[in-house]
């Protein structure tokens, strides 16, 4: 597998892709306060557990998780994962399944596995493979499974767990024996090769997020802790692997390129759901003033002058 770690070459004809015209636990039972969700700033959010995840989970967010599942998929080259599993894996755990589209590809992919979805929204699609489940449940409580898992999967929690280093000693405890958990995650503090990102708008959004996340106290640096927090916690064998993730269709390599077309559509769609809650909830700021900067940002988005990409 060839991961993307050396400089992205910029494609020098900008025409492509850039017209902004074109992109127009209550395991067994949901009891009704969990779907009675919480309405804010114009946005939808999880009730159980109402206000521990920073992000929405509207029609609009669920179809930028749709977009991302496909970006990541994209971006291991069709695969779902990296970890060494067996082909006869019997239980498997989605942590942060959102619209659950991993745990269904995954399902089709092992008919003979059991997969359980977890996360704080009920926002999954209800016919599913029959070997496939979900479960709102918060994954900072204690842990309750009675079976380990032969693989533990965790996608996007940045900014999502206070106590790290307890959720990856509960992930070590519901292993079994050789089992392993895999773990992606993005940097919200972006970069560019070439320095035209910097003192960008783009880049001013991530420094905002990274204010509020202090003030709120969660570590959005996921992505640079893991690695440690993980082998603290007992696992061995742990292996890196790094990518560089175009934010619009600014590469000169063809398969880069289409992923930046797809990441800016997530970006697109989730600006607000990523920002909303945190700026005016830590920052003071107004829905409207909110609104202002990410029409700027996503300005920034079809200048194909920003070679801005994220850290994987």
């Amino acid at each position: 597998m060839a991961e993307q770690s050396t400089q992205i070459i910029p494609d020098p004809y900008h025409d492509e892709g850039y017209n902004i015209e074109d992109s127009a636990s209550e395991l067994t039972s949901l009891r009704s306060s969990i779907t009675d969700y919480v309405y804010e700033n114009g946005r939808r959010y999880h009730a159980y557990h109402a206000g521990s995840y920073w992000g929405s989970n509207d029609e609009k967010a669920m179809d930028a998780m749709d977009i991302q599942h496909h970006v990541y998929t994209m971006m291991l080259h069709g695969k779902l994962f990296l970890a060494p599993i067996a082909d006869d894996v019997k239980r498997v755990l989605d942590i942060g399944t959102g619209t659950g589209k991993w745990a269904v590809d995954f399902g089709d992919l092992y008919p003979s596995a059991t997969v359980i979805g977890t996360d704080l929204s009920p926002i999954q699609p209800k016919f599913v493979p029959p070997n496939v489940h979900f479960e709102v449940d918060d994954c900072t409580d204690d842990w309750l499974y009675h079976e380990p898992f032969d693989f533990i999967h965790v996608r996007g929690l940045y900014g999502c767990v206070e106590d790290w280093d307890r959720f990856y000693s509960q992930a070590f405890k519901h292993l079994t024996p050789g089992g392993y958990i895999q773990q992606i995650e993005t940097g919200i503090i972006h970069h560019s090769d070439d320095g035209s990102f910097e003192r960008s708008e783009m880049d001013e959004a991530g420094q905002l997020s990274v204010q509020a996340a202090k003030v709120w106290g969660k570590s959005f640096d996921t992505v640079l802790e893991m690695k440690d927090k993980m082998r603290k916690a007992g696992f061995v064998d742990i292996n890196e692997h790094k990518f560089k993730l175009p934010v619009g269709p600014w590469p000169k390599d063809r398969r880069l390129k289409t992923l930046g077309k797809y990441q800016r559509l997530v970006w697109e769609e989730s600006l607000e759901m990523w920002v909303m809650m945190l700026w005016t909830n830590f920052l003071g700021m107004t829905r409207e003033e909110v609104e202002v900067r990410l029409a700027q940002v996503r300005r920034d988005l079809y200048d194909p002058r920003i070679h801005a990409y994220q850290d994987v």
